[in-house]
């Protein structure tokens, strides 16, 4: 029996400098992310924004693990981390990061976490 995870580790390139360091905006990102891979969030995401940047860091702890994000609004780009302890299928980051924040490129890696 092959039991274990999965780890997303993903960049998001040319995204908009404004939305990269807008809460609001961040949440909507992450609601999306839930929503999409069929997360079940703890409670609120906390958040921290950076005075001299904007940038922001999150996370939202989930029955599944976390969801984790930092922002770089100085240059335009978004490092997100999300970790689930039972194996899914790929979400279309792509998509969202596109149509949340207007990223213009998306890495996205996929890590198989087995546990045995």
């Amino acid at each position: 029996m092959n039991v274990g995870g999965v780890e997303w580790v993903i960049e998001a390139k040319g995204c908009a400098p404004l939305a990269l360091s807008d809460k609001a905006t961040l949440e909507r990102c992450f609601d999306a992310i839930v929503v999409a891979c069929d997360l079940h969030p703890i409670g609120k995401s906390s958040w921290h924004q950076f005075p001299n940047t904007g940038g922001i860091t999150g996370v939202s702890l989930l029955r599944e693990s976390h969801l984790a994000c930092h922002t770089f609004p100085e240059y335009g780009s978004l490092c997100l981390n999300i970790f689930c302890c039972r194996p899914r299928p790929d979400a279309d980051f792509d998509t969202i990061l596109k149509n949340v924040l207007g990223a213009t490129g998306v890495q996205v890696r996929r890590i198989d976490r087995p546990y045995a």
